[in-house]
């Protein structure tokens, strides 16, 4: 085993796998390319006149996770381990949507990126909470992005949104 992928790591060792192998190292920071997403969300308008919310937390997970294309290896530990591709502008044209969830939720909600093989779009609130998106309905993924990938790199069963 190497040095870098002992129990002192950030990710348990199949999710630090994924990531690396997609390309992520601790300290991986492209703040240049969250802000051409930041400018690109914020300049867009929807032909209803829905307008997307940059937050800040969201900035964060881009600059580190952006543009990372993870395919787990392995089963699920409950369910299919999902594919992602974390970029941000996969939700573009959902800003009607988000917002709507963020209503619902009393927080803000800002595109992540998507699940490539279901669809599912994934969302990050205000304070970091990461949340799918897909025909089946509102998923709560995670309490920040760390737990958030964990979770969907390994297959964890998420919690569906309730109304009420």
């Amino acid at each position: 085993m190497h040095a870098d992928r002992t129990s002192t790591t950030r990710f348990a060792v199949p999710v630090d796998a994924a990531l690396r192998a997609a390309g992520w190292k601790p300290g991986r920071w492209d703040i240049k390319q969250a802000e051409i997403w930041a400018d690109t969300l914020s300049e867009h308008t929807s032909p209803a006149g829905h307008r997307h919310t940059v937050l800040p937390a969201a900035v964060e997970a881009w600059a580190e996770f952006g543009g990372l294309h993870i395919t787990p290896t392995g089963p699920g530990r409950q369910i299919a381990p999902a594919t992602l591709h974390l970029d941000p502008l996969h939700g573009l044209h959902m800003a009607r949507t988000l917002g709507d969830l963020g209503l619902a939720l009393g927080t803000e909600v800002c595109p992540l990126g998507a699940e490539t093989d279901t669809g599912s779009l994934l969302a990050i609130d205000a304070e970091g909470r990461v949340y799918a998106l897909d025909h089946t309905g509102d998923w709560y993924i995670g309490p920040d992005i760390d737990h958030a990938l964990t979770a969907l790199i390994s297959g964890m069963q998420p919690v569906r949104l309730t109304t009420g």
